[in-house]
């Protein structure tokens, strides 16, 4: 076994120099233009890029190291030992949306292991341009597969020879052979050839700097030759600083086909761009064009090939909404927060998101013009004849440019014309379709392949995050009821109080936390008060809370520091790994008074009968759970009638950049107002006065407790 240390340095010599060339075979038996080449590091199974054929090293950077577990075809082939094969950019994006994000080219793609009897040693990935069939020929998959079989033989020779081959810190690039140098006559009659041509020519490296430049191309582009040579054109000339010009030439050069745009060269000069890709470089034709569109037309910016984004401004969109989704928690955020941001970023009128339930269609959440757009399929079952049945349970989308064809595809439908247009996305995850995204146009829209391929990526996004916003809304699901059970459903009736409580979960995370509050009768003139707060917010810290309230219980009518020790000696028995706030108060009807403690709990509110309100400053005690020895120094409080108690959780008062002095003086002038109210209005004024004071990042309990006045 290597370390990690060995495994980062490239070992050269006659093994890599066969491997090399042993690459560069299969590309020419299998005519394909890029060649990717992954060993496995035998330290974590990780795939490292080794060699690189075809494009620069930097348009490989995001997948020069490669986890088995990422959800990329070269890992899919290693780890299940096959062949990939992506006939298309479409398909990639309906299989692996996240690298079909950062590619969205035409092309074709294949991705096989590499082994040698039972030891996986990497895959080779090979990329075809975007004219090639979306099948692979017999002949093509034989030499891939055949190629991979020799390198893999190599691989194990060259171990066997104690000279193993291992990844480096960077690839391997090989660069493409040079051309065939001309003879002097043919250089002369190309440059004539050139001279002669209208508009300028250069020449630009994989990398797309410019490697020649004549002086058609230098008047044109209003820069001399000295400035321009060597650098990218989208550095040195900064009227061709657009993202979208420099996605065009990754289309080139990934693609391998021609493409072409038009730029205004400032003040007033369109030129058009044509880009001629080979797997030597590129060869550029710069042409004075027309300005675009009518006369009176306001300047275009540099046009889109179709009505979608440019590519640069989609990926901005597409990665905004990634990081978007992983704050979303519950399935109607997710959907909100799609809506929000593809719908005016793709020019989308109408956004339906089904899934399925017991072999039926159910709408789980819709935006836009015609919200009601699905909703007479919503419950049918999934053998029905519609579009998104079918696209669920094939997992192949559907794109319907105008209404006409989507009521021919499905005549029997029952279909509304409230729409021109229609885009029918498998939700798809781990090879699963689990719904459909229904995606609506006013207009007839010519859904180009780019803009297939976009849609089906912005699905496989929308799946991943549909699919882990329903396990949180099944935790929300089961932690509420939880909560709902471990709290008491109603307080008791105490003669002599008037009191009310209140329980509201955080608004985001998983919506239960360790709150809790209790009122216990003792006997016809005695009760307990107790409110806590379980450190943490989930299903351990809902459990824990509940056995505190248990051990609460069973001490209830000791003295308030005996309860809270007996507690503390329980969870430090029990060592869960959370601590607990509480406060205990033990309430004497016929005395009136009230004897507390606390166990690092915030101190309540006491409001006298004349309206007086007050922090109580009581001793502090230790959280519960951490020593078994701690002590809880107990107050004696004066409660006469007329007199009421406020206890609560932190999250009634704690606000960013405010101290806890200062709110808990504001929540006491607030219950100070409500003088005259029951406490279930009062419950509710301090409920509204914490929604506008806090973040509802936190849980809030709150218990009120008043001794009535005998006239009362």
């Amino acid at each position: 076994m290597h370390d990690h240390a060995e495994e980062s340095v490239t070992v050269t010599g006659s093994g890599t120099e066969l491997l090399d060339s042993a690459v560069a075979h299969v590309v020419r038996e299998t005519g394909a233009s890029v060649a990717m080449l992954y060993l496995q590091s035998e330290h974590d199974g990780t795939l490292h890029l080794a060699v690189l054929i075809g494009v620069p090293a930097q348009l490989a950077a995001p997948w020069t190291r490669v986890p088995l577990s990422a959800p990329i075809p070269v890992a899919d082939a290693v780890r299940l030992r096959c062949l990939i094969w992506l006939g298309s950019q479409e398909e990639l994006a309906r299989r692996y949306p996240r690298p079909a994000l950062v590619l969205p080219y035409q092309f074709a793609m294949g991705a096989a292991p590499i082994r040698t009897g039972t030891t996986d040693r990497g895959g080779l990935v090979l990329l075809w341009p975007g004219s090639h069939s979306s099948q692979l020929s017999a002949a093509e998959r034989a030499a891939m597969l055949g190629g991979c079989h020799g390198i893999g033989m190599l691989l194990q020779q060259a171990e066997g020879s104690d000279y193993p081959v291992r990844p480096g810190s960077q690839p391997r690039v090989l660069l493409p052979p040079d051309p065939p140098r001309p003879e002097p006559s043919e250089a002369a009659a190309a440059a004539e050839f050139l001279h002669r041509l209208p508009g300028g020519s250069c020449a630009l490296a994989l990398d797309g700097r410019v490697t020649y430049l004549n002086e058609a191309a230098a008047d044109l582009l209003g820069a001399g030759a000295g400035e321009v040579l060597g650098t990218l054109p989208w550095v040195s000339l900064p009227w061709l600083n657009n993202p979208v010009v420099e996605d065009y030439y990754r289309a080139a050069v990934i693609g391998r086909q021609q493409t072409s745009f038009t730029v205004l060269r400032p003040p007033d000069r369109w030129l058009a761009f044509h880009l001629f890709p080979s797997a030597t470089g590129i060869s550029v034709r710069i042409l004075p064009t027309p300005r675009p569109g009518p006369a009176n037309a306001p300047p275009p910016r540099l046009p889109p090939t179709s009505d979608v984004p440019s590519r640069a401004t989609a990926l901005y969109h597409l990665m905004h909404l990634a990081a978007t989704l992983t704050e979303a928690v519950g399935t109607q955020d997710v959907i909100g927060l799609a809506g929000d941001q593809l719908m005016p970023a793709f020019r989308i009128q109408t956004l339906v998101v089904m899934t399925s339930t017991e072999g039926r269609l159910r709408v789980e959440g819709r935006r836009g013009t015609h919200p009601a757009l699905m909703d007479r399929f919503d419950g049918a079952p999934l053998t029905s004849a519609t579009p998104a049945a079918h696209v669920l349970t094939t997992g192949i989308p559907d794109f319907y440019p105008t209404f006409t064809e989507l009521e021919r595809a499905y005549p029997s439908a029952g279909l509304r014309k409230a729409v021109s247009a229609c885009a029918f996305l498998p939700l798809i995850v781990s090879g699963h379709p689990v719904g459909s995204l229904v995606l609506a146009y006013d207009q007839p829209h010519p859904f180009d392949p780019e803009e297939r391929a976009l849609l089906t990526s912005i699905a496989g996004l929308l799946a991943q995050a549909l699919d882990r916003a329903r396990l949180y809304d099944t935790k929300d699901r089961l932690a509420r009821s939880l909560q709902a059970h471990l709290l008491p459903q109603t307080l008791p009736r105490v003669d002599g109080l008037d009191v009310a409580a209140r329980y509201l979960p955080s608004t985001r995370g998983m919506g239960i936390g360790g709150d809790f509050y209790d009122l216990i009768r003792l006997d016809a003139t005695t009760a307990a008060a107790a409110i806590g707060d379980v450190q943490g917010h989930n299903e351990n810290a809902a459990a824990l809370m509940g056995q505190v309230r248990t051990a609460v219980h069973a001490s209830a009518g000791a003295p308030p520091d005996e309860v809270l020790a007996r507690t503390n000696r329980l969870l430090t028995d029990l060592d869960p790994g959370l601590f607990t706030s509480c406060l205990y108060i033990h309430l004497d009807l016929a005395g009136h008074s009230a004897r507390m403690a606390t166990a690092g709990h915030p101190p309540p509110l006491l409001r006298q009968p004349d309206g007086q309100t007050e922090v109580l400053d009581l001793p502090p005690g230790l959280l519960l759970g951490i020593d078994p020895a701690s002590r809880y120094p107990t107050t004696d409080v004066p409660l006469p009638p007329g007199a009421a108690l406020a206890l609560f959780t932190d999250g009634l008062v704690e606000a960013p950049g405010v101290a806890f002095d200062d709110a808990a003086a504001e929540l006491a002038a607030h219950f100070a107002l409500a003088l005259d109210q029951d406490m279930e209005s009062v419950a509710d004024t301090l409920v509204r006065y914490a929604k506008r004071a806090t973040p509802g990042t936190d849980d809030i309990a709150l218990l009120l407790i008043n001794a009535l006045r005998p006239d009362s």
